[in-house]
């Protein structure tokens, strides 16, 4: 049976991606060793990680002034280096979710927080909107997509100040205008590669303005002047990262790829919205096309259970909701293909014909 791969992360990625993967595994670069064993100094990797930090400038036509840095430790040493690196004195937050509330906790470490607003008191069901962002801060903290709660925020603000985005989980899914960041970071399990490597895109002239010392593996600019290479660096999921970059050129770029988001998410939040048994958890407008959240109605509760193995049973996986939030969880993330998409439709169709 086919398996239809909905996992929040670490989750589905392409067949591209995976099986130029598993031959390097055996063999790269014809070297006649695995990737798992080579140095990462060879100048066979060094091309591969230089490509990669290439063509992440050119899906996203970031602008000159930027560079492109691999790293370990997940979105979650993020939390601490950006603040690290960029807060003087005050720093503003919009708290969205539980990887937002993360931020803002790791943050007050460094300085004065000021949480611009929170939907934390409606569950995170809704962005919040109408906020005015200090213009003292020294930068402006949010995060694009929640993968718990299923809100997006599919735009790029327009700030005075400097601005920092967690796109974790919805990097790549859409065009995004680099040139007003500062700092964009990204665990790769969503839209990129396995486990194990963040991709970070920093503004070089936003480094160096804060007295603290910062600790060698914890400044920006190390890594910048190494180009990824001051520690060894996650191998494999560089590797993979660029087979998928990759495969996303050939799928005609980040606009194609966001095309085809909308539709697989538009057709799902449609069956929602139109199946007796089922309801959405989120405000519609804030409704994330990566994470698509939904809950039995109030009348068929008990069905729950019953539809979860119903759907384990099609070969659906990965469709529980979060345990913060309960219910259902479908992560579309840029490597799902829509067939998968409309097969959970169809599962979703026939459990409501039965009941």
């Amino acid at each position: 049976m086919k398996k239809h791969n909905f996992s929040a992360g670490p989750s589905i990625l392409s067949e591209f991606t995976i099986k130029t993967t598993a031959a390097a595994v055996e063999n790269f670069a014809g070297m006649g060793l695995s990737i798992l064993e080579i140095s990462h100094r060879s100048k066979e990797f060094v091309a591969v990680s230089d490509e990669a930090r290439a063509m992440v400038k050119e899906l996203l036509d970031v602008p000159s002034g930027y560079e492109v840095v691999f790293l370990g430790g997940g979105a979650s040493l993020q939390f601490c280096m950006v603040p690290y690196n960029l807060l003087a004195k005050k720093a503003a937050y919009l708290d969205t979710g539980t990887w937002a509330s993360n931020a803002i906790k790791e943050a007050k470490l460094f300085g004065e927080v000021d949480v611009v607003a929170s939907s934390k008191e409606a569950n995170y069901t809704y962005i919040p909107k109408g906020y005015t962002i200090p213009e003292d801060a020294d930068y402006f903290h949010f995060t694009s997509n929640n993968t718990i709660y299923g809100t997006e925020m599919r735009y790029d603000p327009d700030v005075k100040v400097r601005m920092v985005c967690d796109m974790s989980s919805d990097m790549f899914s859409r065009p995004v205008d680099v040139s007003k960041y500062d700092i964009i970071y990204a665990g790769a399990q969503k839209n990129l590669a396995p486990a194990g490597v963040t991709l970070i895109i920093v503004r070089e002239e936003a480094l160096g303005h804060v007295e603290r010392a910062i600790p060698t593996m914890l400044d920006y600019r190390t890594h910048i002047k190494k180009e990824s290479m001051f520690n060894t660096p996650p191998v494999l999921p560089i590797y993979s990262a660029l087979q998928t970059l990759k495969w996303y050129k050939e799928q005609g770029g980040v606009k194609a790829i966001e095309k085809i988001n909308l539709e697989k998410a538009a057709i799902l939040y449609d069956e929602i919205d139109g199946n007796k048994l089922f309801k959405g958890t989120v405000a519609v407008e804030d409704r994330s096309i990566m994470n698509v959240c939904f809950i039995m109605n109030d009348e068929y509760k008990e069905l729950e259970a019953d539809f979860a193995s119903f759907a384990a049973a099609a070969g659906m996986v990965g469709i529980k909701g979060h345990r913060s939030a309960g219910g259902f969880r479908a992560s579309l993330y840029n490597a799902m293909p829509k067939s998968s998409v409309e097969a959970l439709i169809t599962c979703m169709k026939e459990f409501e014909k039965q009941h």
